[in-house]
């Protein structure tokens, strides 16, 4: 009985949360609406990314070793940019474009002025920008599916898998942002997840690594999303790909209840 009276109240409060905060989406969708050429314009990165080491010098490396056997360098490369995808349109909006609305145009002091609550803005936020992410992850799919970079019906699971990484960097992104006083400590945005781009296994195998540095490696969320994607696009699909699944599950509900506290410490009287 008393599991039960536990849940009820939860049971009552979320569809409430997410009532709140599908108005704030709305409000997100509405802003974005005349200003598509922003949202196309991160995709580009990626695409060049898998242009020029993918395509051009994927041809010099030939093939990777991955789980056991031999794959083209192209083939190794492309889900890890999918990976990178997703996080890139979660970042951006979960850290500078929230980070502006809470210091300069004062969005969320008007927005808690009415019944809307911490939580409410934090799950909104998070839901935009996994959102930008998935268009990001969307478009380099379909460009991964034209070139024949995908080799499993498991990749079916692909764009859900994107969704994951971006709920991931968004909640983290949105949590590291209410901490932040100033544009300069955007600096550690980059200073985190520049070497995770670089160094996550993206374009070269994990092996390559000593085994103190791989465990370093291993920890990052995303490894776990670019192992999660490669696994799916591959057909490499084992124990271990629930667990990095599970695993940016966890860190992103962990960085939507840290944004859900901080925001109330920070905004509210």
């Amino acid at each position: 009985m008393s599991t039960v009276a536990a849940v009820e109240p939860a049971l009552r409060v979320w569809p409430v949360v997410g009532r709140r905060a599908a108005r704030l989406f709305e409000r997100n969708a509405v802003v974005y609406r005349s200003s598509w050429l922003i949202l196309a314009s991160g995709l580009a990165e990626p695409l060049f990314y898998l242009g020029s080491v993918g395509l051009g010098f994927g041809h010099l490396v030939g093939s990777v070793p991955v789980d056991g056997r031999s794959v083209p360098y192209t083939d190794f490369v492309a889900p890890a940019l999918l990976a990178t995808s997703a996080m890139n349109g979660a970042v951006f909006d979960s850290t500078f474009n929230v980070f502006f609305k809470i210091k300069y145009m004062k969005t969320y002091d008007a927005v808690l002025a009415t019944p809307v609550a911490p939580l409410d803005i934090a799950v909104g936020e998070v839901a935009w920008s996994l959102t930008r992410g998935l268009i990001y992850a969307t478009a380099f799919l379909v460009v991964m599916l034209g070139m024949g970079l995908v080799h499993s019906w498991w990749a079916l699971l692909a764009l859900p898998a994107a969704t994951l990484v971006g709920f991931c960097f968004a909640g983290l992104g949105i949590g590291a942002t209410c901490y932040m006083r100033s544009w300069q400590d955007f600096e550690f945005i980059q200073l985190v997840t520049l070497p995770m781009f670089l160094f996550s296994a993206t374009f070269y195998p994990l092996s390559a690594y000593s085994p103190a540095i791989q465990h370093v490696v291993q920890v990052t969320p995303l490894y776990s999303g670019v192992a999660l994607l490669r696994a799916l696009t591959l057909g490499n699909v084992g124990p271990e790909t629930l667990a990095q699944a599970a695993y940016l599950a966890v860190l992103g509900v962990a960085g939507v209840a840290v944004a859900s506290r901080r925001l109330g410490r920070r905004l509210l009287p």
